[in-house]
């Protein structure tokens, strides 16, 4: 595989994990959370995930496995993989405690009142900046791998999941800056840290890529599609839709994610 698919690749990812940073420059200069922005623009996101993951990559991923192992079998392994990708994330995020998830919604007016369910101590505060930055790695590792690995091998699904991706990190810098300004009264170290936490995503990706890539082939590569198809799509369910009806209303959640799911749709069509 030549160098400039290669660095394409990252460069998708390492887009999507420093989107983190719009979150950070969120709290760092404006007063106060524009919720119908996050609202639709999560599901949105949600959007995006769900129709390229049941669309394109559960259906790339059965038609690999089905032409290398067989209709019976290859059905079968698609279908593993993809509740296999659900297990892990969902595994994932049980280690993380709520209070300190940082999909958990985190409010920019958090920072000048000190409230939004952080009214604790300095210490306490600045534990939970510290989590919710190390919490974001260990999510972030297989999104970076799903980004990474689709840029490799499909570059426009890369660019769409890469956006979908950078979209639902903005919350995650902002869940970072909250409880870090509130200890430090920092504004600097608040988006310092959240923007450093981004680089956790590209890092994985190359972590991934350095573990998974002597085993990669048609096979492990269905296998692979199936299993982002089943990450994302609990993303999705579980911490995009229930984040953005938090941040809004449940409407405009669900507008966004129709708009998200026609975008990604006619995107596909032009770009494939």
């Amino acid at each position: 595989m030549d160098i400039g698919t290669i660095l394409f690749a990252f460069g998708l990812t390492l887009f999507a994990g420093l989107s983190t940073g719009i979150g950070s420059l969120m709290a760092l200069l404006t007063k106060k959370t524009s919720p119908r922005f996050l609202s639709v623009a999560l599901g949105f996101s949600a959007g995006f995930m769900i129709y390229v993951s049941l669309i394109e990559l559960f259906a790339d991923s059965k038609k690999s496995l089905i032409n290398i192992l067989g209709d019976t079998q290859g059905n079968w392994v698609t279908v593993i993989a993809f509740f296999s990708g659900i297990i892990l994330i969902a595994v994932i995020d049980r280690l993380v405690p709520s209070i300190e998830n940082p999909h958990e919604a985190r409010r920019v007016e958090g920072m000048s009142d000190g409230k939004d369910a952080l009214t604790c101590s300095q210490q306490k505060l600045m534990r939970l900046g510290f989590v919710s930055a190390v919490a974001i790695a260990v999510h972030n590792f297989p999104e970076g791998l799903a980004t990474f690995a689709t840029g490799l091998h499909n570059p426009s699904l890369g660019i769409a999941i890469a956006f979908a991706v950078a979209i639902h990190n903005i919350p995650e810098g902002i869940a970072v800056s909250v409880p870090i300004y509130c200890a430090t009264g920092s504004r600097r170290k608040a988006f310092r840290w959240s923007f450093l936490s981004g680089l956790c995503e590209p890092l994985g990706a190359l972590l991934g890529y350095a573990i998974f890539a002597s085993f990669i082939n048609d096979l492990t590569l269905g296998i692979l599609y199936a299993m982002i198809a089943g990450i994302m799509v609990f993303v999705s369910l579980d911490e995009l839709l229930p984040t953005a009806r938090e941040y809004g209303s449940p409407h405009l959640a669900i507008y966004g994610l129709v708009g998200g799911m026609m975008v990604m749709a006619v995107s596909l069509l032009v770009l494939l």
